[in-house]
Protein backbone atom coordinates (compact mmCIF):
# COMPACT_ATOMS: atom_id res chain seq x y z
CA UNK A 1 0.00 0.00 0.00
CA UNK A 2 2.38 2.69 0.87
CA UNK A 3 4.58 1.28 -1.66
CA UNK A 4 1.19 1.73 -4.62
CA UNK A 5 1.45 5.75 -2.70
CA UNK A 6 4.69 6.23 -3.41
CA UNK A 7 4.35 5.51 -7.27
CA UNK A 8 1.26 7.80 -7.43
CA UNK A 9 3.44 10.40 -6.06
CA UNK A 10 6.32 10.20 -7.53
CA UNK A 11 3.83 10.31 -10.98
CA UNK A 12 2.14 13.01 -9.66
CA UNK A 13 5.06 14.85 -8.94
CA UNK A 14 6.52 14.02 -12.58
CA UNK A 15 3.17 15.31 -14.18
CA UNK A 16 3.64 18.58 -12.12
CA UNK A 17 6.64 19.22 -13.24
CA UNK A 18 5.98 18.78 -17.27
CA UNK A 19 2.87 20.81 -16.90
CA UNK A 20 4.70 23.51 -15.89
CA UNK A 21 7.60 23.42 -18.01
CA UNK A 22 6.03 23.47 -21.72
CA UNK A 23 8.16 25.61 -23.33
CA UNK A 24 4.52 26.93 -24.22
CA UNK A 25 3.83 30.06 -21.96
CA UNK A 26 -0.01 29.67 -22.46
CA UNK A 27 0.03 26.18 -21.75
CA UNK A 28 1.99 26.09 -18.86
CA UNK A 29 -0.42 29.18 -17.70
CA UNK A 30 -2.86 26.57 -18.07
CA UNK A 31 -1.95 22.97 -17.52
CA UNK A 32 0.48 23.67 -13.93
CA UNK A 33 -2.86 25.64 -12.55
CA UNK A 34 -5.16 22.34 -13.37
CA UNK A 35 -2.38 19.96 -12.23
CA UNK A 36 -1.84 22.11 -8.90
CA UNK A 37 -5.42 22.08 -7.80
CA UNK A 38 -7.13 19.61 -9.53
CA UNK A 39 -4.54 17.11 -10.17
CA UNK A 40 -4.36 15.70 -6.31
CA UNK A 41 -8.08 14.44 -6.97
CA UNK A 42 -7.65 12.83 -10.27
CA UNK A 43 -7.66 8.88 -10.16
CA UNK A 44 -4.87 6.69 -11.59
CA UNK A 45 -6.57 6.21 -14.78
CA UNK A 46 -6.68 10.05 -14.74
CA UNK A 47 -3.02 10.68 -13.87
CA UNK A 48 -2.26 8.16 -16.89
CA UNK A 49 -4.45 10.17 -19.44
CA UNK A 50 -2.81 13.38 -18.62
CA UNK A 51 0.56 12.34 -18.66
CA UNK A 52 0.19 10.82 -22.43
CA UNK A 53 -1.57 14.27 -23.38
CA UNK A 54 0.87 15.74 -21.56
CA UNK A 55 3.20 13.68 -24.36
CA UNK A 56 1.41 15.93 -27.39
CA UNK A 57 3.12 19.04 -28.47
CA UNK A 58 1.84 21.72 -27.49
CA UNK A 59 0.52 23.74 -30.69
CA UNK A 60 -1.85 20.74 -30.92
CA UNK A 61 -2.80 20.13 -26.95
CA UNK A 62 -3.48 23.87 -26.42
CA UNK A 63 -5.17 23.93 -29.78
CA UNK A 64 -7.54 21.18 -28.25
CA UNK A 65 -7.90 23.26 -25.06
CA UNK A 66 -8.65 26.22 -26.06
CA UNK A 67 -11.46 24.56 -28.96
CA UNK A 68 -9.96 26.29 -31.70
CA UNK A 69 -8.64 23.03 -33.53
CA UNK A 70 -10.99 20.24 -33.40
CA UNK A 71 -9.48 17.37 -31.24
CA UNK A 72 -9.12 13.94 -31.94
CA UNK A 73 -11.70 11.56 -30.76
CA UNK A 74 -9.39 9.80 -28.76
CA UNK A 75 -8.62 12.98 -26.83
CA UNK A 76 -11.86 13.95 -26.60
CA UNK A 77 -12.86 12.86 -22.94
CA UNK A 78 -14.36 13.79 -19.72
CA UNK A 79 -10.89 14.85 -18.35
CA UNK A 80 -10.05 17.54 -21.59
CA UNK A 81 -13.64 19.10 -20.55
CA UNK A 82 -12.06 19.29 -17.32
CA UNK A 83 -8.97 20.74 -18.40
CA UNK A 84 -11.39 23.19 -20.62
CA UNK A 85 -13.98 24.38 -18.00
CA UNK A 86 -10.58 24.98 -15.70
CA UNK A 87 -9.39 26.97 -18.73
CA UNK A 88 -12.05 29.03 -18.65
CA UNK A 89 -12.52 29.63 -14.84
CA UNK A 90 -9.00 29.94 -14.44
CA UNK A 91 -9.07 32.66 -17.11
CA UNK A 92 -11.49 34.48 -16.02
CA UNK A 93 -10.26 34.63 -12.30
CA UNK A 94 -6.85 35.61 -13.62
CA UNK A 95 -8.45 38.09 -15.95
CA UNK A 96 -10.75 39.79 -12.99
CA UNK A 97 -7.22 40.38 -10.64
CA UNK A 98 -5.99 42.63 -13.68
CA UNK A 99 -3.75 39.60 -15.47
CA UNK A 100 -3.69 40.23 -19.74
Amino acid sequence: MAEDNARLEQKRGRIAFRAWRRGFREADLVLGPFVEQIGPSLSEAELDELEALLNIDDQYLYGWIIERDPTPTEHETPLMARIRAFMREHVAAAVARGAG
